[in-house]
């Protein structure tokens, strides 16, 4: 029963992802986005794929670094690949491919699978508050871009009418606020009860699990070479997105700022639970870049020539760092699985 809810489960999210890419692409002329992909200059987008293998040996190099407080040593090699498989599996297992690296890992190198997926965890945290640092500075950098955006095409005249009667976004407001005061106050009331509620626990565990991994990098050896690896990786993906600007005679001339732009909402698209960002991440970048006065058949067309490249390369890569895990893990004694429970005292990540 629970294989097939799974099956359920990621024929749907597949279903979501076909379904938003035919909305990013419902009303345009498919014969310019085709001219527009034809026409990129494929040695920028080359360029791009080289930096992102630079970005991928960092964040393996800085995933290395989280483990090694733990007690556990595993050889760079053994995390890059266990890596590389967790975000090949992401291309078709939503979400499935933090825990696949994790398990890679075990076999290859030993490190529980416990402790493998605290570290995971941490590395999530920094990236939603890098991600938010992001979003924050965006915003403060184009605000006039974004608020015309939103007024002219977004409401599209609605703006107006609030500006002079806003009572019904103040109505609105305030029964959300009723809303949430009305469901924070049922929590409280049944706190006790919620607490045997095997859903509520593993919830709450899993927000434990956060607030421990964000402070587990205060136990790292060198926060410098840390926070050096963090920055590196990030600028590598800003200049992913800023340099695929000049494949396009569209998208030449945009500045650094819309390369902000795009890393930033792309990131939220790729951080959806579909299937490799497939669907969020073509609406978003299209979304932006529109409102940078770039069309919807060049938006999208950079989508998916931006995308593609990337998930090209993932592969590539990740099909590779397979074949080398399972070579690795045959020729490995088998190591014994941690019992819940059993994790080893000195273990700094959980």
């Amino acid at each position: 029963m629970k294989q097939l809810l799974n099956v359920i489960k990621y024929t749907l999210l597949l279903a979501v992802s076909g379904l938003l890419m035919w909305y990013a692409l419902q009303g345009q002329d498919l014969s310019r986005i085709g001219g527009y992909v034809r026409g990129a200059n494929y040695w920028w987008l080359l360029l791009t794929m080289l930096l992102s293998v630079l970005g991928y040996f960092s964040r393996a190099y800085r995933w290395k670094m989280q483990i090694t407080p733990t007690g556990h040593r595993p050889r760079y090699w053994d995390v890059y690949h266990a890596m590389m498989v967790g975000y090949l599996a992401n291309l078709v297992l939503p979400r499935m491919g933090e825990v696949i690296r994790c398990s890679v890992l075990r076999r290859t190198s030993g490190v529980p699978v416990q402790v493998a997926l605290g570290t995971v965890v941490t590395e999530r945290v920094i990236d939603v508050l890098v991600l938010l640092s992001l979003l924050g500075g965006t915003l403060l950098l184009d605000f006039t871009t974004f608020w015309s955006f939103v007024t002219d095409k977004v409401l599209a005249g609605r703006y107006d009418a609030l500006s002079r009667n806003p009572a019904p976004l103040v109505l609105a407001l305030g029964i959300a606020t009723l809303l949430l005061l009305g469901l924070a106050y049922a929590v409280f009331r049944n706190l006790e009860r919620l607490r045997q509620n095997a859903l509520f626990n593993k919830t709450m565990s899993f927000v434990k699990g956060i607030i421990a991994g964000a402070f587990s990098v205060l136990k790292l050896e060198n926060k410098g070479l840390f926070l050096f690896h963090t920055f590196f990786t990030w600028a590598v993906y800003y200049l992913m997105d800023y340099l695929a600007f000049f494949a396009f005679p569209e998208t030449y001339d945009l500045g650094m700022r819309a390369g902000l732009a795009v890393l930033t909402f792309g990131a939220f698209g790729m951080a959806a639970p579909v299937a490799g960002g497939i669907g969020p991440f073509h609406i978003m970048v299209q979304g932006i870049l529109l409102a940078y006065g770039i069309s919807k058949e060049a938006g999208i067309a950079y989508a998916l020539v931006v995308h593609g490249s990337q998930t090209l390369l993932v592969v590539l890569m990740g099909g590779i760092s397979f074949a080398a895990s399972m070579l690795k893990s045959g020729k490995a004694a088998a190591f014994p699985e941690v019992a819940p429970g059993q994790l080893e005292p000195d273990a700094a990540l959980r």
